[in-house]
């Protein structure tokens, strides 16, 4: 029996007859010859059946199979220049064919143009095409390099809990929910303070899953619900954290290079600016940025961007600042010390300016904006609890959190890195709702 193989490795089966088991994700008749793009999950691959080859009934089974029919075809490897596909250059001639389903003919995903709304409405059907296909596929390199980098430089992965008591980072981004007969509950915005916990036990610790936020926001950067890392490390200040941010980064950029070039060439992507990514990135303080925006608005001469450019110093970057930031550089950029007014109440204060924390975002180039998230946390007791009770948050909810800094107190730190962000960032893509396998939004929670 030919061996059953997975199309991705079909390089190293040139001339050897194999069996695939996949889809037809299209199919081109002229004549004697049938051509069908078949996908099997990991790629997809061009198969030639000629009339002469096959069954005249079977051929002509072939010859109408609907788009997303189930087949199993075996037959020899020939290398192709021409063959379309991905990775390509690779065809299999049909010699035998098993149709398992012939799907229905009015599949919904057909092979045209299709509104972003009817594509979210099928996105079950949606992740089947080759853009969406080969997106989620970077996305799952993206979080295995990140496991991996974490791994092997001495984190742990610690479970953090997904119903909290209370609000981690602002009240007005909440999903709330009743707890039986323990009052209300709510959806985690994020795992770090519990994370807080595990580096007094761990050293160094990271959480890995779905984090919601309830922000009533439409930019294509946010989502409703959306899966963060969150590494937190004790004796670690603010440089330490963005050497170690820095270093994860480039390994995850250089291993989605290394095993998924196929589906980046097939999205268009320009290599050149991925390869370009390796430590150190360049760091520029919050002030210093905030000069540099107001001198970049002096010189635009476009009335609309200029207007979007307004900027004065105390507010948190938007999308155009972060943008305007980034197109200076041909790496990421830390921007560090951010006024304390725009940050959670647990990051320290900067030595000799307490309007200043020592708060840092990791900024993608090319416009993609913020990709990291960090600090380094408050730690200590008293100066915490003045900040839990500026904020007016419920201090028997934080007993805990504060008695991490009665036993054993150190300074530490941690950052989240938003993994839709990064795979759009990697991906050239527009919007993180392609980033994500189901997407939630304000306006969105089917399928």
């Amino acid at each position: 029996m030919p061996e059953i193989i997975r199309v991705d490795e079909i390089s190293k089966y040139d001339g050897q007859e194999v069996t695939i088991q996949g889809w037809v994700y299209n199919r081109t008749d002229k004549g004697k010859l049938v051509f069908l793009l078949v996908r099997d999950g990991t790629g997809f691959v061009q198969c030639v059946a000629f009339k002469g080859d096959l069954d005249e009934k079977l051929f002509d089974q072939v010859m109408r199979l609907p788009q997303e029919s189930a087949v199993v075809i075996t037959g020899p490897v020939r290398a192709d220049k021409r063959a379309p596909g991905v990775p390509g250059g690779y065809e299999i001639g049909v010699k035998k064919i098993k149709i398992v389903q012939t799907a229905d003919a009015d599949y919904p995903m057909s092979l045209k143009d299709h509104g972003v709304d009817f594509a979210l409405d099928n996105r079950h059907l949606w992740i089947r095409m080759p853009s969406q296909w080969a997106i989620l596929r970077v996305r799952s390199t993206v979080m295995a390099a990140t496991r991996e980098w974490l791994d092997n430089n001495g984190f742990i992965a610690m479970d953090t809990p997904i119903l909290t008591p209370a609000a981690a980072e602002g009240t007005t981004t909440l999903f709330e929910t009743e707890y039986f007969d323990e009052g209300k509950a709510y959806l985690a915005q994020t795992g770090q303070l519990y994370n807080e916990a595990n580096i007094f036990a761990f050293g160094k610790v990271y959480c890995f899953g779905p984090t919601f936020r309830a922000e009533k926001s439409k930019t294509r950067r946010h989502l409703t619900e959306f899966w963060m890392l969150e590494p937190e490390m004790a004796f670690c200040d603010l440089d330490g954290l963005m050497e170690i941010e820095e270093q994860m980064v480039t390994h995850i950029v250089q291993r989605v290079l290394r095993d998924r070039k196929p589906e980046l060439l097939s999205l268009g992507r320009d290599l050149s600016k991925l390869e370009n990514i390796k430590a150190p990135f360049p760091r520029i303080s919050y002030d210093d940025a905030a000069k540099m925006i107001n001198e970049l608005r002096e010189k635009e001469t476009d009335p609309e961007k200029k207007e979007l450019l307004k900027f004065d110093w105390g507010i948190d970057f938007g999308a155009p600042h972060e943008t305007a930031i980034t197109q200076q550089f041909d790496k990421p950029v830390f921007c560090y010390g951010y006024p304390t007014a725009v940050k959670a109440f647990y990051m320290e204060p900067w030595p000799n300016r307490p309007e200043v924390c020592k708060s840092v975002d990791l900024l993608a180039p090319e416009g993609y904006g913020e990709i990291c998230g960090g600090s380094e946390r408050i730690s200590d007791h008293d100066l915490l609890l003045k900040r839990i009770r500026e904020q007016k948050l419920p201090e028997e909810a934080f007993k805990w959190y504060l008695e991490l800094r009665k036993y054993g107190s150190v300074p530490h730190s941690g950052f989240g890195m938003g993994v839709e962000r990064v795979t759009s960032w990697i991906c050239g893509i527009e919007h993180v709702r392609e980033a994500i396998p189901f997407p939630r939004t304000i306006k969105r929670v089917y399928p």
